[in-house]
């Protein structure tokens, strides 16, 4: 079996390096070795370390609505339906998150069951970088009936919920929107609920019915205003014949989606099997090299800003 050198840089805080998805897979067909040497650099969103490394293949995956920018990387992983050669797979962050290997193949429910359920639920804890028409939703449809609230944002149960399936699965509806909406940004918001038999009332990417069949949820996209999906998700809480034939619908219609890992293995090994020196994309010559280095004087400035507002901060503070 075959060692390769690899390292991450730039993943949020908690990531570990040592058991992530990517590392798993490789290790399908590979001896990995975490090097602060790699001949192949995995980066994300969250920092410019990446800028600083050099001679090494550097391969980004984002889990944020974020287009790859080619200039900075050889290859990426992401959410955006493009065509660049060998040096890009889309792998849409719902499936590499924990609970999609729950995801079913086939539907099993009991009628009963799922129509003696509470009506709808929301799980939601960021506020701060989020569209407010997921907040104005919510109100919007608590005006119908109340809208369980589990997460650390407008709780109204008496506390964030442990897990949020159990939840979940409580209740006929969930409100699925994504943080905003960008073409192709699907995230695990709509398959949780999908998990547990949950009918999403999704609000993100424009294009879902390409990763989920569109007649298994409500695609707020599809509605002139809120006020008309509202209207739609009381017609199916009063009627229990239109509600069950939402559910009975399939969640995909290509299974493909559960061979991610397969793709993405065959994405790696295709790099992974050329010289290093045929991997590589990126020249450390020409207008690139400009271009990087304002990259880094831009975050230096940024990260001083940063500083300079904490400073003031603190002596705000200091003076009450």
């Amino acid at each position: 079996m075959r060692t390769i050198k690899i390292n991450f840089v730039d993943y949020y805080g908690g990531f570990n390096p040592e058991s992530n998805f990517i590392i798993d897979t490789l290790r399908a067909k590979y001896h990995v070795e975490i090097s602060d040497n790699p001949d192949y650099l995995f980066f994300s969103c969250f920092g410019v370390i990446h800028l600083s490394y050099h001679h090494c293949v550097k391969i980004f995956f984002t889990g944020e609505s974020l287009v790859p920018d080619f200039n900075v990387c050889d290859y990426a992983l992401g959410f955006d339906w493009i065509e660049f050669g060998d040096r890009y797979l889309r792998l849409p962050l719902y499936q590499t998150w924990d609970s999609f290997a729950q995801f079913p193949r086939k539907k099993e429910y009991s009628e009963e069951q799922v129509l003696n359920r509470k009506f709808c639920s929301i799980v939601v804890s960021n506020t701060r970088s989020a569209d407010p028409i997921r907040e104005r939703f919510f109100r919007l449809l608590s005006e119908y009936k109340k809208v369980d609230s589990g997460g650390r944002a407008w709780n109204n149960i008496g506390g964030p919920v442990d897990n949020k399936l159990d939840f979940v699965g409580q209740y006929k509806f969930n409100i699925a929107f994504e943080n905003n909406s960008a073409v192709g940004y699907t995230t695990e918001k709509i398959m949780e609920p999908m998990v547990v038999n949950s009918i999403p009332i999704y609000r993100g990417n424009p294009l879902i019915g390409k990763d989920f069949n569109p007649r298994s949820f409500i695609n707020t996209h599809d509605f002139k205003s809120l006020e008309d999906a509202v209207e739609y998700i009381v017609e199916l809480d009063s009627s229990d014949e239109k509600y069950l034939n939402m559910l009975k619908q399939p969640w995909i219609l290509d299974e493909s989606i559960y061979e991610w890992r397969e793709h993405l293995l065959r994405f790696l090994s295709t790099i992974i099997e050329k010289p290093l020196d045929e991997a590589r994309y990126l020249s450390d010559y020409g207008i690139r090299e400009r271009y990087v280095r304002n990259l880094k004087i831009a975050d230096f400035f940024n990260n001083k800003m940063r500083v300079g507002r904490m400073i003031s901060a603190y002596k705000r503070i200091c003076k009450k």
